[in-house]
């Protein structure tokens, strides 16, 4: 098995932009589960590193190249591509074999005529990527970050404005950097139980520690697979980021409430809101297709969630059963991602500034809708995993401006730490600023 052949494949596949990278990767590495571990690492942080370096890639690219990126043969782009990655960003991989293992592949998949092409550019690459130039930060700053940090210039433009340059940066930065799962540990779990739970994984090779926002919320690095983690068959744990944490932390779910999350899928906050509940009151946890709800299922069983049901629903209908009948609502609503491009690269790529107007009239509907299932009194949190004024705090202000519908101030229930940052009763976590993904919050009581 050439393993760099199934990298160019994996490349080929995602420039048709029919599968996301991560589902993509996963699959293919499920298919290769035989190959030895360094192999896998090897396919996994190549094609990762081609995606999320895409834009610097092509920039060197075009200095080194006659025939400008756009326009090379499908194959070959996404040759060199993963060559120059390797060149640039991987130190103990030898210049040598980057090149010759490129001409080899492009002998073998009919480009012969191509080889001296090929050889020669990324034999340029490797003498002179020391000297590289890049676009000069101070007279052009926003080319620079787009190229340095592989964002698209519109994007860069877009959180410079939002949140300034220096923010703007750190988000950036952050996004490449490697990013740690979040671990909700069940709260039922002593701090002792929790320890050991933690030590356990340390033993089995995998990174693992508490995180400093919530006393249950923890965050590991190099687990090979979460399903053989000890504690996952026995649901003493649930994959989830500390910012949906955060959300049922502040939502103030109390004993015998009816909990309403309207896009649960895969159910971490649903299943989050069911131990606040402690065996009380009910969750019931709706999402549009079955293939999503099938997911919270499967965490239901496993965690062992009585009290909480599934149901297929699409948030922009309304289910009468539903009116005035909850307590608290849960409105994470589908959005543009830009919170989590860090874990999921092709987002950058392919949302458009079209389409951030398209899902801004997506959650319109849905919050439209869903508003009427909260009680007079009930409470409705209402979230984002993106970073956009627009489907953030511009939304808040439309919520309060067309319901009876009162921003409540979530400072006593949000971390020492993070108190500070509210504006406006709302809540805007940042990448690289705060230890969490990319993130929005707002807690609406019902007049």
């Amino acid at each position: 098995m050439n393993t760099r052949e199934v990298i160019l494949d994996i490349l080929l596949e995602l420039s048709r932009e029919k599968e996301y990278s991560n589902i993509l990767i996963t699959a293919v590495l499920e298919k290769y589960d035989y190959l030895d571990s360094r192999e896998k690492a090897f396919i996994k942080r190549v094609s990762e590193g081609c995606i999320e370096r895409r834009i610097q890639l092509d920039y060197v690219l075009n200095l080194y190249s006659k025939t400008p990126v756009k326009k090379m043969k499908p194959l070959i782009r996404e040759l060199l591509r993963m060559s120059t990655y390797q060149l640039l960003f991987m130190e103990h991989v030898p210049d040598a074999a980057v090149c010759n293992e490129a001409v080899k592949l492009a002998k073998k998949r009919r480009f012969q005529n191509l080889q001296g092409y090929v050889n020669g550019v990324l034999r340029n690459i490797a003498r002179g990527r020391d000297e590289i130039v890049y676009p000069h930060r101070e007279t052009s700053c926003m080319e620079y970050l787009s190229v340095y940090y592989s964002m698209p210039l519109w994007l860069v433009e877009h959180f410079t404005r939002a949140y300034g340059e220096t923010a703007c940066e750190n988000i950036l930065r952050a996004y490449l950097e490697k990013r740690s799962i979040g671990i909700r540990l069940r709260e039922t779990l002593s701090e002792e139980e929790q320890e050991r739970l933690l030590a356990s994984w340390k033993q089995a090779g995998i990174s693992a520690s508490k995180h400093p926002y919530l006393p249950y919320a923890a965050q590991i690095e190099g687990a090979e697979g979460i399903r053989r983690m000890k504690g996952y068959e026995e649901g003493l744990f649930a994959v989830q980021d500390i910012s949906s944490m955060l959300v049922v932390e502040v939502a103030g779910i109390r004993p015998g409430d009816t909990v309403v999350d309207v896009c649960a899928a895969p159910g971490g906050k649903a299943l989050h809101a069911a131990d606040k509940l402690a065996g009380t009151g009910q969750v019931i946890a709706c999402d549009v297709t079955s293939y999503k709800t099938d997911r919270i299922e499967e965490n239901r069983m496993r965690l062992g969630a009585k009290n909480l049901s599934v149901r297929v629903q699409d948030a922009r209908i309304q289910d009468a059963s539903l009116a005035g009948k909850a307590d608290v609502v849960l409105a994470d609503v589908p959005c543009s991602g830009l919170g989590v491009i860090g874990r999921k690269q092709d987002i950058k790529y392919r949302v458009t500034q079209e389409s951030l107007q398209e899902i801004n009239h997506l959650q319109r509907e849905i919050i439209a809708n869903v508003v009427h299932y909260v009680r007079p009194g009930g409470i409705m949190m209402y979230s984002t995993c993106t970073m956009n004024p627009a489907e953030n705090e511009e939304m808040a202000e439309w919520i309060c401006r067309e319901f009876a519908m009162e921003k409540v101030s979530m400072k006593d229930s949000l971390p020492g730490v993070l108190q500070q940052d509210i504006k406006e009763e709302t809540l805007q976590l940042l990448p690289g600023v705060h230890e969490t993904d990319g993130f929005f919050m707002a807690k609406f009581r019902k007049k």
